[in-house]
C-alpha cells in the first residue's frame, strides 16, 4: 500500500508550511523560472504552431481532479456499427516548445511537474501549462489527437495520430462523472466512458495486466483542523486511466513497427520474488487458483480486509524496476511493461511530463510517413535518464511531505494506543510496518509482528522534525 501526495485544502499551518518548504529546499527543487524562460513562454503562448484538421466540432471532454489547470487529454468516444471509437486529444507542447530552446532546456532539467500541499513545481511555466496549451474549455488549442477503432470487445483494430485544433466543451471531474453514471444520466461520452471502460479492464485482467486496488492517503479539514484518511480512486478513474493505457499501448505499438521510440518498461518478475508472494497468499489464507497469474489475483481483492492489504503490500516487489528505454533501430530485448502486459509509452500527459512531448513527436512524425525530426531523435538516448531522475525526486518528496503530515497529526499523541493491522514484517530486522485506520498512517512498528493481523499498537515517536513516525505492540 503505497504513500502518495496529498493535497492540504485551506490554510497551511505554519510549521507544516515551514515543513513542506524544507523538503523542497532538501529535494533540490527549482523555484521561480528564469526571466529569459518567462518571456519566451509568454510570446510563444500566444503565437503557437496552428496546423493539422480543424476538429473543433468534436464535442471534447476533460475529465480531471476538481480545479485542474494543466489539462492534458481530452476525450470524445462514439459508438459504430460493430464497435466503437476514441477520439483522444493530447495537449500539442510541441506547438510551443522547440527542441533545444530555453523552454525546453529548463523542461530537461526540471524532467516532470512535482505536487506538494502547498503548490505544484511545474514542468511548463503556467502560462504555458495552465493557459496557452491547456485544453481549457471553450478555447480552440493545437492538439495532437488519435483516433482508436475498437471492436466489441474493446479490443484495437486501428490507430493514427494527426496534428489538429479542438475546443473542449466542458471541463468535468471524476466524482460528476461517477455521479452521472449511477444515476442514469450518463449519455454521449460519459455513457461510453462506463461501457468502454468496462471492456478494457476486462481485456487488462485477460492479459495478465495488474492495477493494484489500493486506497490513497489524503488530507482534509475536520472541525478546524486536519486528518489523515484512505481513499479508494473511483471506478470513474479506472475507466479514464484505461483511455490513457489504451493511446500509450497504440503509441509503443507504432513505435516498435517504426523501429524508433521511447518506451515505459517493466521486466518480469523474477522467479524467486514470485515465488516469496505465492508463500505470502497461501500464508495469508489468499486465493490463487491454478493458472491464474498475479494480475488475475489482485483485481478481486478488498483492501480494507486485513489479510488481503497485507498482501497486496507485500506483492508490490512484483511491480519495482519500472524505467524508459529509447531505441533508433532494432527494437530493445525488453519492450514490455509487465504491469500492462504489454509495450506502452507515455505520451499523454506532455504538459506535466517531458518525455510525453518527445514520444508524441515521433508518433506524430510515423503516422504522417514523415523522417523523425532530427533534433527529437537526438533526445531520445538521453530521456531514460533525465526521466528517472524526475521519477526519485518526486517519489521522494511526495514520501517525505506525507511523513510530515503524518508526524505533524500525531504530535500531541505519543503513548497513546491504536488499532492497526499489520501490512509488512521484516523477520531481519524484527520489525514491519502497520496500517492505522484512523488516522490513516502507515508507519514502522517495532516487531516481531503477526502479518496479515489486527493488533493494538502503541505510539513511540511522531517527530515533525525528523518526519518520523513509529509504533510498537501495545
Amino acid at each position: 500500500m503505497s504513500k502518495t501526495s496529498v493535497q492540504i485544502p485551506g490554510e497551511i499551518p505554519a510549521r507544516l508550511e515551514d515543513g513542506f518548504a524544507r523538503i523542497r529546499r532538501e529535494s533540490g527543487l527549482p523555484d521561480a523560472f528564469p526571466s529569459r524562460v518567462l518571456d519566451e513562454a509568454e510570446w510563444v503562448a500566444e503565437v503557437p504552431r496552428l496546423d493539422g484538421k480543424d476538429l473543433t466540432d468534436l464535442p471534447f471532454v476533460t475529465i480531471d481532479p476538481p480545479g485542474s489547470m494543466d489539462l492534458d487529454q481530452a476525450v470524445h468516444l462514439e459508438r459504430l456499427r460493430g464497435g466503437y471509437r476514441v477520439w483522444y486529444a493530447i495537449a500539442d507542447v510541441g506547438a510551443f516548445v522547440r527542441p533545444g530552446g530555453v523552454i525546453d532546456t529548463e523542461a530537461r532539467a526540471r524532467g516532470a511537474t512535482v505536487y506538494l500541499p502547498t503548490g505544484s513545481v511545474p514542468l511548463h511555466p503556467r502560462v504555458l501549462s495552465e493557459g496557452g496549451a491547456s485544453l481549457l474549455p471553450g478555447a480552440t488549442r493545437p492538439a495532437a489527437v488519435w483516433c482508436v477503432d475498437l471492436d466489441a470487445d474493446g479490443r484495437t483494430v486501428g490507430a493514427d495520430v494527426r496534428r489538429a485544433l479542438v475546443r473542449s466543451r466542458e471541463r468535468l471531474d471524476y466524482a460528476y462523472v461517477q455521479a452521472a453514471v449511477e444515476t442514469g444520466t450518463a449519455d454521449g461520452t460519459l455513457g461510453l466512458l462506463a461501457e468502454i471502460g468496462a471492456l478494457r479492464l476486462a481485456l487488462e485482467r485477460e492479459r495478465g495486466g495488474v492495477t493494484l486496488p489500493t486506497p490513497e492517503q489524503d488530507v482534509v479539514t475536520a472541525d478546524g483542523g486536519y486528518r489523515l484518511a484512505y481513499r479508494l480512486p473511483l471506478p470513474a478513474e479506472a475507466w479514464n486511466a484505461q483511455l490513457s493505457l489504451l493511446t500509450g499501448m497504440a503509441a509503443a505499438s507504432m513505435m516498435l513497427d517504426a523501429e524508433i521510440g521511447v518506451l515505459r518498461v517493466l521486466p518480469a518478475p523474477q522467479p524467486r520474488d514470485l515465488d516469496k508472494v505465492r508463500r505470502v497468499a497461501a500464508a495469508l489464507d489468499v486465493p490463487w487458483p491454478d493458472g491464474a497469474g498475479y494480475g488475475q489475483v489482485v483485481h478481486d481483492l478488498d483492501p480494507a480486509n486485513a489479510r488481503q492489504a497485507a498482501f497486496l503490500h507485500e506483492s508490490r516487489v512484483l511491480l519495482r524496476g519500472s524505467g524508459y528505454v529509447s531505441f533508433n533501430g532494432e527494437p530493445p530485448q525488453l519492450a514490455d511493461h509487465a504491469a500492462v502486459a504489454a509495450p506502452y509509452t507515455h505520451v499523454t500527459a506532455p504538459l506535466r511530463r517531458l518525455v510525453d512531448r518527445y514520444a508524441t513527436e515521433v508518433c506524430l512524425a510515423i503516422a504522417a510517413g514523415e523522417p523523425i525530426p532530427s533534433d527529437v531523435a537526438r533526445a531520445l538516448d538521453e530521456l531514460p535518464g533525465l526521466m528517472s531522475a524526475a521519477a526519485r525526486r518526486s517519489s521522494s518528496v511526495e514520501r517525505a511531505c506525507v511523513d510530515l503530515v503524518e508526524a505533524f497529526l500525531l504530535r500531541d499523541r505519543v503513548g497513546q494506543a491504536f488499532e492497526a493491522m499489520v501490512i509488512d514484517v521484516d523477520a531481519r530486522r524484527g520489525d514491519g510496518q502497520v496500517q492505522l485506520a484512523d488516522p490513516a498512517v502507515i508507519a514502522p512498528c517495532d516487531g516481531p509482528l503477526p502479518l496479515g493481523e489486527h493488533i493494538t499498537v502503541r505510539l513511540t515517536q511522531a517527530d515533525p522534525a525528523t518526519r518520523q513516525v513509529r509504533f510498537t505492540p501495545a
